[in-house]
């Protein structure tokens, strides 16, 4: 059984649980919309019947409170009636490990399970979203890519969206997040595998599977914008339904609590 800080689930939660899949307690930061019309300087809705909810993932050197504490998601949600559901996953890049936790298996089948059964979400594709940054970036459209009938739209903020060149780089480089990569792929060539989004992409378009939508942001000063552009200009060789903004900025949190309040007004979810 999970246990939240809070009660009546309304507003942000701290909920911690038991996963089958990590074999350990873990957490997440769920944000449930409460349709109200007297709360001084905020407009809250929310729609009868299932909630739509965006899965909204963190980067390396964070956890699954970080986007409550360093943006004001909570507030920008309230407007659209949408639940926010932010997991914590360490540093594995939302993957199944070599040497380590399945990560993959747990954040794509057990986590939404687990999050609809404390709350009323709605399991429709239309009203399931998924967005994060860094790391999180690559997550989200890893998860949406690879599971395109979970989810109608994806968005990546400052993503690491080409994982196998970054990855090799930092093996040749000896960069710090060399450890936390190796524990997560081991010695494996990333190219032309299930964790590279331009494979994943490939056989995606060989199938008959409906594409989600697709929201790529990094800022043109950000360490990460080289990716983003190799990934942009792939994107638009194959057709894919992507929009993109690229603007002055850093990896930092100011830049992404201003694209993510962009995101939400992109999606396509009921406005009320």
């Amino acid at each position: 059984m999970g246990q939240s800080i809070k009660e009546g689930f309304n507003g942000t939660n701290q909920m911690r649980f038991f996963s089958e899949v990590l074999t350990i307690s873990t957490s997440m930061t769920v944000i449930l919309p409460e349709e109200t019309t007297s709360q001084i300087g905020l407009k809250n809705n929310r729609s009868d019947g299932k909630i739509p909810v965006l899965y909204l993932l963190h980067g390396f050197s964070d956890d699954h409170t970080i986007w409550s504490r360093r943006t004001s998601i909570e507030r920008y949600a309230a407007e659209y009636g949408i639940a926010v559901v932010m997991p914590q996953v360490d540093h594995n890049f939302y993957s199944d490990m070599q040497y380590g936790k399945k990560y993959w298996t747990f954040i794509s089948e057990e986590l939404p399970r687990i999050a609809r059964s404390f709350f009323p979400l709605s399991v429709k594709r239309e009203d399931n979203f998924v967005a994060g940054l860094s790391m999180g970036g690559y997550g989200a459209f890893k998860w949406a890519l690879r599971k395109p009938e979970q989810f109608t739209a994806a968005a990546s903020l400052s993503g690491v969206l080409d994982i196998a060149t970054h990855a090799e780089k930092a093996r040749e480089e000896q960069d710090p997040i060399n450890n936390a990569l190796y524990q997560v792929y081991g010695e494996q060539d990333l190219h032309g595998t299930d964790q590279d989004l331009f494979t994943v992409i490939k056989e995606l378009l060989k199938s008959e599977k409906e594409l989600p939508q697709l929201f790529q942001a990094c800022g043109t000063e950000d360490y990460l914008w080289e990716d983003n552009q190799i990934f942009n200009q792939f994107a638009e060789e194959n057709n894919l339904p992507l929009v993109h903004t690229f603007t002055t900025g850093t990896h930092e949190w100011g830049y992404w609590d201003e694209k993510i309040k962009e995101v939400l007004a992109w999606l396509p979810i009921k406005k009320s």
